[in-house]
């Protein structure tokens, strides 16, 4: 089967367990969107939730994040860990955005990584999830798992991106992202990963499924089970 045939196959599959896949970050505004990311890093979803829930009320409007007084918006993002240089970059982002963009989070990429702690990742993020355009956010959730499906043998996030993005179909890559972290996160996890009802089984070119499969199988014939 073909890289794009066996991509369109899994699409398939994660479009029937995970139809109603988003961003697991919330926000209303772009803007927002754009600060929650910088806070995600090295921080669960689930904690930047909590922190913009109430940082988004004490910062209402782009503006009030441009003005912030930088002491009182690292003690506002402390809980994500990092909090300085975190509370830096949004700042110098909402600045500049404001200053250069219009008060408009910009539409591409070159713009997007001219912004302060914006990477490729998040600028997929934006891209994909504000403007509807074909993206892929390559977190850690994408590499491991693309590599354990055999839709890429690299490991360095932009080749991975590369790869993916000649072989899933463009309106359905930004989909395939957010279904590829629910999925990581409840059955190909990192460690111990729950290979006898993965749905992408049969798509698996990872060793360890063979081996759990194997130990399955014995752990079988010992209890005298067919």
């Amino acid at each position: 089967m073909k890289l794009k045939e066996k991509a369109v196959q899994i699409c398939d599959i994660l479009d029937t367990v995970y139809p109603d896949a988003v961003c697991s970050l919330q926000y209303e505004k772009p803007y927002e969107l754009m600060i929650a990311t910088r806070l995600s890093a090295q921080c669960t979803d689930a904690r930047v939730n909590i922190v913009t829930k109430d940082l988004f009320r004490q910062f209402p409007t782009l503006d009030s994040f441009a003005d912030a007084d930088l002491t009182e918006l690292e003690q506002a993002v402390k809980p994500c860990g990092f909090y300085r240089a975190k509370a830096k970059s949004i700042k110098e982002m909402c600045i500049r955005v404001r200053d250069v963009y219009g008060g408009v989070v910009p539409d591409n990429m070159d713009d997007l990584l001219t912004l302060s702690g914006i990477g490729r990742k998040t600028a997929n993020l934006l891209l994909g999830d504000v403007y509807g355009k074909p993206s892929v956010v390559t977190d850690t959730h994408c590499i491991r798992i693309s590599g354990r499906l055999g839709l890429t043998k690299r490991h360095a996030p932009e080749q991975v991106e590369e790869d993916l993005r000649r072989i899933l179909p463009p309106e359905r890559s930004g989909r395939f992202c957010h279904q590829i972290v629910l999925f990581g996160r409840d059955t190909c996890t990192a460690r111990n990963p729950k290979c006898s009802e993965c749905p992408l089984k049969d798509s698996c070119v990872d060793p360890s499924f063979t081996k759990i499969e194997k130990k399955s199988e014995k752990a079988l014939d010992k209890s005298g089970k067919k």
